[in-house]
């Protein structure tokens, strides 16, 4: 355990902010599960709801740090990919 008063503090702060990034944590991961569930079941209006519900969640926990930037960027190329790919029917490949 921490002994003197700057590292007391520190320790404060430090469990203040898991906390809060916990709470940033759990929102993202949650309309990320949205976002699949939905594409698994091939609802491609409900996918589309829950993607523009989920990207601004994801570039808030990236501008306050909980998640990297490129980390954040990449979860929503995929969501994006994936969302993609349900909404618009496959076409055959060009030969």
């Amino acid at each position: 355990m921490a002994s003197h008063q700057s590292a007391i503090k520190r320790a404060r702060q430090n469990e203040r902010r898991r906390l809060r990034n916990k709470g940033y944590r759990t929102r993202v991961r949650n309309a990320i599960k949205a976002v699949r569930a939905a594409v698994s079941e091939k609802a491609a209006d409900r996918a589309q709801e829950a993607l523009a519900t989920a990207v601004p969640l994801i570039m808030k926990a990236a501008s306050k740090g909980v998640l990297h930037r490129n980390n954040s960027a990449r979860k929503i190329a995929r969501l994006s990919k994936s969302v993609q790919g349900i909404s618009q029917p496959s076409q055959p490949a060009q030969a």
